[in-house]
């Protein structure tokens, strides 16, 4: 016997789907969820458990462990400042770089996903002033050297540049990879400083802490000239006289 034709779907039911389908109600999904997050944090600060409530042990199990709490943390706005230092504190130099880095990427990874399904439909369309027309423009057509600098030079919220670039058209590869590259030096300086906490008259605590002094002004002076060069009128392109 040849099987029933499949019922159509009735026009309520239909334009309830295509309403929670829509860019606006996934951008409302997307807030609830960050909204979520962000309560989540300050009500259980789960920061505290990474630097001070981990337990002290080693292996590969633990660096694992600890690197998708710290994915998680960074998707939910726990500054990872924090989190590198306690990665230090617990694991020493070489482990506790290599959660936190895989962290970071994860976290990034799972901001930028959240940000590109619910998100750029809906903000796409509001692109309309200047910086943003700009910052979109950048990173879309040069995505993996923008996302590199911003790493580089950590003057943009972590958070905002990963939710910055999901809306753009950078693709997941260069975001990835030029994060992985590039939160390596002041993921590293804060790492070390976390290993090296107990010994605040070292070398490498005085140099790790040096270098973050250092970059943090590098992207100040970085966005200071940014601004100022967006706030300069452009100069309207004149006709060659004939």
């Amino acid at each position: 016997m040849l099987a029933p034709a499949p019922r159509p779907m009735a026009p309520s039911a239909v334009r309830r789907s295509r309403a929670l389908s829509s860019p606006r109600s996934r951008l409302a999904l997307l807030a609830v969820v960050l909204l979520t997050a962000g309560t989540l944090v300050v009500l259980f600060e789960p920061q505290r458990l990474l630097a001070s409530g981990w337990p002290r042990t080693g292996g590969a199990g633990a660096v694992l462990l600890f690197g998708l709490a710290y994915g998680l943390c960074t998707a939910a706005f726990v500054p990872r400042p924090v989190l590198n230092l306690a990665a230090g504190a617990l694991f020493g130099t070489a482990y506790g770089l290599t959660a936190a880095v895989a962290g970071t990427v994860l976290g990034a990874g799972i901001s930028f996903t959240l940000g590109r399904v619910l998100g750029q439909d809906a903000l796409r369309p509001l692109l309309k002033g200047r910086w943003l027309r700009a910052a979109d423009g950048q990173l879309s057509r040069h995505g993996f050297r923008s996302m590199l600098a911003i790493r580089l030079f950590p003057g943009v919220p972590f958070a905002a540049a990963n939710y910055g670039a999901a809306v753009s058209r950078m693709g997941y590869v260069p975001f990835l990879l030029a994060t992985a590259i590039g939160t390596v030096p002041n993921t590293a300086a804060y790492v070390v400083a976390g290993a090296r906490a107990g010994e605040p008259g070292s070398p490498a605590f005085l140099f790790s802490a040096g270098f973050i002094v250092v970059s943090g002004l590098a992207a100040a002076v970085v966005a200071w000239r940014k601004r100022h060069a967006l706030r300069r009128p452009a100069v309207p392109a004149t006709a060659d006289a004939t």
